[in-house]
Protein backbone atom coordinates (compact mmCIF):
# COMPACT_ATOMS: atom_id res chain seq x y z
CA UNK A 1 0.00 0.00 0.00
CA UNK A 2 1.25 3.81 -1.12
CA UNK A 3 0.70 6.61 0.81
CA UNK A 4 1.50 9.81 -0.22
CA UNK A 5 1.13 13.11 1.58
CA UNK A 6 0.37 16.14 0.08
CA UNK A 7 2.28 19.39 1.27
CA UNK A 8 -1.18 21.54 1.35
CA UNK A 9 -3.09 19.60 3.96
CA UNK A 10 -0.43 18.95 5.90
CA UNK A 11 0.56 22.12 6.21
CA UNK A 12 -3.11 23.02 6.92
CA UNK A 13 -3.39 20.42 9.36
CA UNK A 14 -0.26 21.73 11.31
CA UNK A 15 -1.75 25.34 11.23
CA UNK A 16 -5.13 23.63 12.86
CA UNK A 17 -3.42 22.46 15.65
CA UNK A 18 -1.03 25.69 16.40
CA UNK A 19 -4.37 27.57 16.27
CA UNK A 20 -6.22 25.44 18.68
CA UNK A 21 -3.03 25.48 21.05
CA UNK A 22 -2.47 29.35 21.04
CA UNK A 23 -5.07 31.13 19.64
CA UNK A 24 -3.20 34.48 19.62
CA UNK A 25 -0.97 33.12 16.71
CA UNK A 26 -4.08 33.05 14.44
CA UNK A 27 -3.17 36.11 12.22
CA UNK A 28 0.48 35.14 12.07
CA UNK A 29 -0.53 31.41 11.08
CA UNK A 30 -2.88 32.33 8.68
CA UNK A 31 -0.89 35.20 6.63
CA UNK A 32 2.08 32.24 6.48
CA UNK A 33 -0.37 29.69 4.98
CA UNK A 34 -1.24 31.70 2.44
CA UNK A 35 2.04 32.63 1.57
CA UNK A 36 2.96 28.66 1.65
CA UNK A 37 -0.27 27.97 -0.51
CA UNK A 38 0.58 31.16 -3.12
CA UNK A 39 4.18 29.89 -3.93
CA UNK A 40 2.71 26.12 -3.95
CA UNK A 41 0.09 27.62 -6.59
CA UNK A 42 3.09 29.52 -8.49
CA UNK A 43 6.24 26.97 -8.73
CA UNK A 44 3.77 23.66 -8.09
CA UNK A 45 4.25 21.35 -5.25
CA UNK A 46 6.77 18.61 -7.26
CA UNK A 47 9.52 21.31 -6.96
CA UNK A 48 9.54 21.53 -2.66
CA UNK A 49 9.59 17.66 -2.68
CA UNK A 50 12.64 17.28 -4.79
Amino acid sequence: MNITLSLVPLVSLVAGILILVIPRLLSTIVAVYLIVVGLVGMFGSGTFLR
